[in-house]
């Protein structure tokens, strides 16, 4: 009975945000939803006594606080911003997150002021200038609104909702900039970025490009400064997860790390895990904390618990509490941040779809861990595709070829460029052999990358990938891995 009440709560929640983030219901037929679902658990538990009665009235009630809890969160910008909007006009903001740096420019979230009233904004502008986390700005420019545009897969990219999950309504495209002061906002996340930047630059100080800049993205997800054809080379191989801040990567790079420690004869199974843990959260704070690292992270702990100790079932429910809370905190996330939809998904496909599809792979030796590698990457790689298909429109035909000769070679590659940074910010001397070992690993990486993103038809663009096909593809993957759960969830006593 408390499982059933526990995922009707869940579910109902995460369904209430679902329906509000593509339907906009009036506020006052959620209330009554609400108030309709609680008469009705009254009268099952006190009158009709019949316990699937309450827990669908259970479910209602998290259904009606899902679609209000979106509506908290759905709020227009400020009457005195918009009333800006499209005139050149003079704000004084304060950079909030770290600076992206791009190929051509580099962007600034900011967080612009006026009177009692605040607005983020996402501001694009040139090189020259070293803005930093913290930077008090005054800027003169024109609030425009973001506008949704095609991606060259040819799919419709909603940027608006995609800027909007994090607070901003507006960009401004070169604006003039000026720097009032520098060192405010909050000191840790200032003091972790500051460490980031020192760290990047010893790595940059001994691997030469793009070695390194595939190595930033390995440690700390930093893909920004990619060109187009080595981003383009990463897409087609089916290999961006390896440099994308999402669970997909951070599972299987801390399961190969917490592998390779349980190799070493003097280290026991459990400390292993915490040595795999350790590293996530290495990785969170070296990436400045932020709220997709978070997330990426929590994600591979729990798949990183459940592969380690079997615990399947008890990892699940701390999966979707995870998910629950994630969604609870920014409801926006569940229909617009791709990151957090792979992450959820992959790590779905690495805790419950690899156990079902190792037996197909007992032919490949374990030396190296090859067997666990190539399982895997295989059950990510299946359960992320119909996903990738939809949202993205590309689909490799080389990327399991591509990522079992490549992610073997990924801890190590992290372990030394890892201890390239950290040995740089005490002596640059010793970091030159260390940073010579990755470079070598970066080299081979990139090499395996560009032979295969060469190989003709190695990637097809399919921009229409029906919404229908992907929900019954899902439905089925569901049906395999959950169906007598779901059988027995309806079918047991209460």
């Amino acid at each position: 009975m408390k499982d059933k009440i526990f995922y009707a709560i869940c579910f109902g929640f995460v369904f209430g945000v679902l329906v509000r983030s593509l339907i906009d219901l009036n506020i006052f037929i959620v209330l009554w939803i609400g108030v309709m679902a609680t008469a009705m658990i009254l009268f099952f538990t006190l009158i009709f006594k019949n316990k699937w009665g309450i827990i669908f009235s259970i479910f209602l009630l998290s259904l009606s606080l899902g679609i209000f809890r979106f509506h908290l969160v759905d709020m227009e910008a400020p009457n005195v911003f918009e009333s800006q909007v499209g005139e050149r006009s003079s704000f004084v903001g304060e950079i909030i997150d770290e600076p992206d740096i791009r190929e051509n420019n580099q962007k600034l979230t900011i967080e612009l002021k006026e009177g009692e009233e605040k607005t983020k904004v996402l501001a694009s502008v040139n090189f020259g200038e070293d803005f930093k986390y913290g930077d008090e700005l005054k800027i003169q420019g024109k609030l425009q609104p973001p506008e949704n545009f095609t991606t060259d897969q040819g799919k419709d990219f909603d940027y608006i909702n995609y800027l909007r999950k994090d607070g901003i309504f507006y960009v401004m495209n070169y604006p003039k900039v000026e720097i009032v002061s520098s060192g405010n906002g909050n000191f840790i996340k200032r003091w972790l970025f500051a460490v980031k930047e020192k760290f990047v630059s010893k790595i940059n100080a001994v691997v030469a490009t793009p070695e390194n800049l595939l190595l930033g993205g390995l440690i700390l997800g930093e893909k920004s400064s990619f060109n187009e054809e080595l981003r383009k080379d990463f897409i087609n191989t089916g290999t961006i997860h390896i440099v994308a801040l999402s669970g997909y990567n951070v599972t299987i790079i801390a399961e190969w790390i917490m592998k390779i420690f349980r190799q070493i004869s003097f280290i026991s199974k459990s400390l292993a895990i915490y040595l795999g843990i350790f590293s996530i959260i290495i990785f969170i704070v070296m990436t400045g904390a932020s709220s997709t690292a978070i997330r990426a992270g929590v994600m591979a702990v729990l798949a990183l618990v459940a592969r380690a100790t079997g615990r399947n079932y008890d990892v699940a429910r701390a999966l979707i509490l995870a998910g629950f809370f994630m969604i609870l905190f920014n409801p926006f996330v569940l229909v617009y941040d791709v990151s957090f939809q792979l992450s959820f998904i992959a790590t779905v496909a690495v805790i419950f779809f690899t156990p079902k599809i190792e037996p197909y792979f007992y032919w490949v030796p374990k030396n190296l861990q090859l067997r666990d590698i190539i399982s895997v990457t295989t059950a990510a790689y299946i359960f992320v595709t119909p996903f990738i298909l939809y949202k993205m429109g590309n689909l490799s035909l080389v990327a399991l070829p591509a990522n079992v000769l490549v992610l073997p070679f990924i801890p190590i590659t992290m372990l030394f460029g890892f201890l390239t940074g950290l040995i740089g910010l005490l002596s640059h001397t010793f970091s030159v052999p260390l940073g010579y070992i990755s470079y070598l690993f970066l080299h081979y990486e990139l090499g395996v990358i560009s032979f295969f993103a060469n190989i003709p038809f190695a990637a097809f663009v399919i921009p229409n990938f029906p919404l229908f096909l992907t929900i019954l593809i899902y439905a089925y993957f569901i049906y395999l891995l959950f169906g007598r759960s779901i059988k027995s969830y309806f079918t047991e006593p209460l």
